[in-house]
């Protein structure tokens, strides 16, 4: 079987801090700890769907830089096929500050970098790579153009995309089409669907709506509660796994990179979902966004 998976995105390093609470506006709060690793949502993605056994090629771009030379290292340590990863000469690597406080909700700001100038153009080389994936998984930190051009590659050779619709955004019909499964939160379905969700009325609702554009598949993560997954035949909500949150930072990143793997080995949607849940039900127990992916043996204890 073909179980190769193209992940095409962001890549940052993540600057951390973790304090009592979230900080208002104007306010500085002292004593938090500090450490820094890799991140940005195509990152986070490829290494979790690595350590979860998937065959992983991850196209980036990243600066010039320190924290370019050292994500691409990290890359090559989880077994990703870094082949196609760009360096751009003028912008820097993209940077994320993310504050998560002691029940593990964050806010995060990013400064993109090269991630903004990953164009259509610079995956022309990676073209027998799109056309003979088994999955291509991708999100919204690069521009929207390339993304659109991906989607349409994609199914032109009838390779399976899944769409991470993160950051929230407004997107056009015309992309939709071109979409397998789309992931997006409660947030980004609420932005997609015009339906506030709130529950799992709402959820279902949006997701619908969603579903309507043209998607043939869509799993709507709804964090401790789980993940909604709708297609023409299933409405279902498979449940997360009940755990102590310290860093909710990558769940969704570790979700949807384990989400490709199930894919691409053949399994079912409900199937695949629950997989994913229970992926991210680890990674959100654990500090840091790549560093909190877990890896296959570690999903073991949920099936005994």
């Amino acid at each position: 079987m073909n179980n190769s998976i193209l992940i095409i995105g962001s890549s940052n390093t993540d600057m951390v801090i973790k304090t009592g609470h979230l900080p208002k506006p104007g306010e500085t709060i002292l004593g938090g700890s500090f450490f820094m690793n890799g991140g940005g949502k195509g990152a986070n993605q490829a290494v979790a769907a690595a350590r979860l056994g998937g065959a992983v090629t991850f196209i980036c771009k990243t600066g010039n830089d320190i924290f370019g030379k050292q994500s691409i290292d990290l890359f090559e340590k989880e077994n990703i096929n870094t082949k196609y990863i760009l360096t751009d000469a003028a912008k820097p690597s993209g940077v994320a500050l993310i504050t998560v406080d002691k029940n593990g909700e964050n806010c995060i700001t990013v400064a993109p970098g090269a991630n903004a100038a990953l164009m259509p153009e610079h995956l022309q080389s990676a073209a027998d790579t799109i056309a003979t994936a088994s999955v291509i998984l991708i999100q919204l930190e690069i521009p929207l153009q390339t993304v659109f051009w991906v989607a349409e590659t994609a199914a032109k050779y009838n390779v399976k995309l899944i769409l991470n619709p993160a950051p929230a955004q407004h997107l056009p019909e015309s992309l939709m089409k071109n979409i397998f499964i789309i992931t997006p939160n409660e947030t980004e379905a609420g932005m997609l669907s015009g339906i506030t969700v709130k529950d799992i009325q709402s959820a279902k609702e949006a997701a619908n709506i969603i579903k309507q554009k043209g998607i043939n598949t869509v799993i709507i993560t709804m964090g401790a509660t789980g993940a909604l997954v709708v297609t023409d035949t299933i409405t279902e909500l498979v449940t997360a796994p009940h755990v102590d949150a310290a860093d909710t930072t990558a769940a969704g990143d570790v979700f949807n990179g384990a989400l490709a793997v199930a894919i691409a080995e053949g399994a079912g949607i409900i199937e695949a979902a629950k997989f994913a849940g229970n992926a991210a039900a680890i990674s959100v127990t654990r500090m840091g966004a790549q560093a909190s992916a877990p890896y296959r043996h570690e999903l073991a204890l949920f099936n005994k």
